[in-house]
C-alpha cells in the first residue's frame, strides 16, 4: 500500500511539472525579422501614437527569453536632399530612434530606446551626410547562457570624406545596464579614437568576443579603422 502510494505521488508530481517543463522549452531564447504584415500588425497606428513612433520604421525584431517577449524597432527619419545633378535627389537619414518594446498583460511597455542623429555642423572637418543601422552587425543573443537574450544594437554614420568623419556606436544591454562603444573614424592616426565603457569589460566573454568580431569584420569590409589596441 505505501510503495502504491509513493508511485501515485511521483506520477503527481511528473504530471504537475509537465507544464513548467513545456513552459521552459517555449521560453527558449529565440529571435526573428517581422515580415510588413507583421509589423502592420503588431506596431499599429495606436502603438505608434502611444510610443511617439513618428519615423518610418525600418525593421523590427521580435526576440522571447525566459523574461518574456520584446520587440525591438527600428525607425529612421526618411530626408531627401538635392544632390549635383540637377533634377535629382539623395534619400538620406539625418536622424534613428530604436525603441524596445515589452509585451505585459497583451499590452506594450518600452524598456529603453536609443535616439541619435548625423552631426551637421558646418564648423567641423567632413560634415556627416547619413546615419542609419547597421542591421549585418545588430545580435540578439543569449551569451551567457542564463536564458536572457543580450541585445547589441550597431549604427553608424557617414560624412562626405567616407572614413574622415565617420562614427561607430555599439549599444548593448545586458541585466538592466547599458555599455556603449563609441568609435571616431578617422584616416589620420590622430583623428581616430575609441571610447569603451568600463562596463564593457565586466560583460560576459563570448558577449565581448562577438564585438570583437564585429571590429574585425569592419576593418576587412573598409567599413572602419579599429586599431588592434582599441579591441
Amino acid at each position: 500500500m505505501r510503495a502504491f502510494r509513493v508511485v501515485q505521488t511521483i506520477l503527481f508530481l511528473m504530471f504537475i511539472s509537465r507544464p513548467c517543463i513545456l513552459l521552459a522549452q517555449q521560453k527558449q531564447p529565440s529571435c526573428e525579422i517581422l515580415s510588413q504584415s507583421q509589423v502592420s500588425a503588431t506596431i499599429n497606428d495606436a502603438v505608434k501614437m502611444q510610443f511617439a513612433i513618428d519615423f518610418p520604421i525600418f525593421r523590427v525584431y521580435k526576440y522571447v527569453d525566459r523574461s518574456g517577449q520584446y520587440y525591438c524597432v527600428l525607425t529612421e527619419k526618411l530626408d531627401t536632399v538635392a544632390s549635383e545633378e540637377e533634377g535629382k535627389y539623395d534619400s538620406l537619414h539625418l536622424a534613428i530612434r530604436a525603441i524596445d518594446l515589452r509585451e505585459d498583460s497583451e499590452k506594450l511597455k518600452k524598456v529603453w530606446e536609443i535616439n541619435d542623429h548625423a552631426n551637421l555642423d558646418q564648423k567641423i572637418e567632413g560634415v556627416e551626410q547619413s546615419i542609419r543601422f547597421w542591421t549585418k552587425y545588430i545580435e540578439f543573443t543569449d551569451f551567457d547562457g542564463d536564458g536572457l537574450i543580450e541585445p547589441i544594437i550597431v549604427y553608424g554614420s557617414h560624412s562626405d570624406s567616407d572614413l574622415a568623419s565617420g562614427r561607430i556606436k555599439f549599444i548593448i544591454y545586458y541585466k538592466g545596464r547599458k555599455v556603449a562603444i563609441r568609435h571616431q573614424d578617422s584616416d589620420l592616426d590622430e583623428g581616430r579614437s575609441t571610447q569603451i565603457d568600463k562596463g564593457f569589460y565586466t560583460l560576459p566573454p563570448k558577449l565581448k568576443e562577438s564585438i570583437h568580431t564585429k571590429m574585425q569584420a569592419m576593418n576587412k569590409a573598409d567599413q572602419a579603422i579599429f586599431e588592434k589596441t582599441s579591441f
